[in-house]
């Protein structure tokens, strides 16, 4: 699990604009694509706190990251707890902070995390190594309404069918539970129509994504991660959002446009930046991905 391309590299490093002896957070690390071209531009003056809830992604990334001369703090730990976390290190401010809210393949079709619908597993949906008492998507799927299933469906993957596919969920539950991401793939497959099944993207995809934006509620992790980030932000510094579906891109453009009306932050990037068509032909997971960066009064 270490192949993967850091998303607007370019535009992140130029809208961002490092310089020797700052102190950087890069709150969703991953395989620390983002982080090594800014560690190189900190220095050996520098820090860069790397953040990733992932501890398989941050163990590729303390080994891509092992030569970099700047100060290095690895934390594994959800960008939610950022502000709390740079407290306990002893770190009050920082320059930069970046959050690339996007998943890679990898982490996705990891073994055991029951993310993909490719692979027969159980259907727990996070990255944490020890969820502890978490809920897991089996808890959601085997527990929830079916009003509730059809809202987390439509809500967080944007899915047309979503009432079709909770009532086969409840449908099959009534049999047994949903334990195994099949049982949950199977049911999606009969509930929706046969062109649907057809089409170029899986049918499970957009449920996929709303379990597991649900079981992990990213959405409110992402305002809170970015609120934290704001408040340890010094006067000057910048902060930068890659966001890759439209809810993600919401709660970006709210946060901007609260930053502005308040007076206390302005856009670096007037409008979101997009991969040129080079990127999207060499990398084609970029292809949704927007940049917006901001600048503390």
């Amino acid at each position: 699990m270490s192949s993967h391309t850091p998303v607007l590299l370019n535009e992140v490093i130029t809208n961002l604009a490092p310089v020797s002896g700052e102190t950087v957070v890069d709150a969703t690390v991953g395989f620390g694509g983002h982080s090594l071209q800014l560690a190189s531009a900190i220095g050996p003056m520098g820090t860069l706190i790397a953040f990733d809830e992932d501890p398989a992604a941050l163990a590729i990334a303390k080994e891509r990251l092992a030569q970099a001369s700047c100060e290095l703090i690895f934390l594994n730990a959800n960008f939610r707890e950022l502000k709390k976390r740079l407290e306990a290190e002893g770190i009050a401010k920082v320059d930069i902070a970046l959050f690339d809210l996007g998943l890679n393949s990898a982490q996705l079709d990891e073994p055991g995390r029951g993310l993909s619908f490719k692979r027969d597993e159980s259907l727990k949906m996070t990255l944490s190594a020890s969820p502890g008492d978490r809920l897991t998507a089996a808890d959601l799927l085997n527990t929830l309404d079916e009003t509730a299933l059809a809202d987390i469906i439509y809500a967080y993957g944007e899915e047309k069918f979503a009432r079709r596919i909770a009532r086969e969920i409840i449908e099959t539950r009534r049999a047994r539970p949903l334990a195994s991401t099949f049982d949950l793939v199977g049911a999606i497959e009969r509930a929706v129509p046969l062109w649907y099944r057809r089409r170029k993207i899986h049918p499970a995809t957009k449920t996929f994504q709303a379990l597991r934006i649900a079981v992990g509620d990213e959405l409110e992790a992402i305002k809170e991660g970015l609120a934290g980030a704001w408040q340890v932000l010094v006067p000057g510094g910048r902060l930068g959002v890659i966001s890759f579906h439209s809810l993600e891109a919401r709660i970006a453009k709210v946060f901007g446009a609260e930053l502005r009306a308040s007076g206390v932050g302005q856009a670096i990037t007037k409008r979101a930046i997009k991969p040129t068509r080079a990127e999207v032909l060499a990398n084609p997971r970029s292809r949704s991905a927007q940049l917006r960066v901001w600048q503390k009064i």
